[in-house]
């Protein structure tokens, strides 16, 4: 191994270190979001359509209030109310939304992955960076299938998937902050 490479994972496992108890806490607080999901994977789904809408609505409104205090032009206007428009219509069809939300849940899991991958092999030589590859494969895999399965994965497919994604990156931070705190 490099140097360069025992310096990131020296780096990454101070930073650990330091943060034992909050990354089990954080794990643990995941953990449990990821089984509540995968025991209402509909809910999950429409609550996490249903939010998006909401903030976007909120975005716009702040894009609108900007607009009006920058007095800059009229596209600025036109992209407050049209991001309004969209959350709205997000908010007001969460089952609609939650189609579109599928293929931005697959490009996530595939982006997330694909960092986690990378980043197991950069904490390679410490104790828990397998629990890192496998939860970066998983994330993986998952984007695929959602991919694969569009139009018919839907909304039982954000809340499953995005239960599976949590309950495994909770197991992973429980893991990396236990074996910090024997390090330690």
């Amino acid at each position: 191994m490099t140097d360069e490479l025992q310096g990131i994972s020296a780096q990454i496992m101070e930073r650990i270190k330091e943060n034992a108890g909050l990354a089990i806490g954080t794990g643990v607080i995941i953990l449990i979001m990821g089984i509540m999901a995968l025991a209402t994977p509909m809910i999950a789904g429409i609550s996490v359509a249903l939010m998006v809408g909401i903030v976007m609505v909120i975005a716009g409104i702040a894009q609108l209030v900007f607009a009006f205090k920058a007095g800059q032009g009229f596209w600025p206007y036109v992209l407050g109310v049209l991001t309004i428009i969209a959350g709205g219509y997000m908010a007001g069809n969460p089952a609609v939304a939650a189609a579109t939300l599928t293929i931005f849940l697959a490009a996530y899991l595939l982006v997330s992955g694909i960092s986690e991958i990378i980043l197991s092999f950069q904490m390679k030589p410490v104790k828990g960076w397998g629990w890192t590859l496998f939860s970066g494969i998983l994330s993986v895999l998952l984007g695929f299938m959602i991919w694969g399965q569009f139009p018919l994965s839907g909304v039982m497919a954000i809340g499953i998937l995005l239960g599976f994604k949590l309950l495994f990156s909770g197991i992973t931070l429980i893991t990396l902050g236990l074996e910090a705190r024997k390090a330690v």
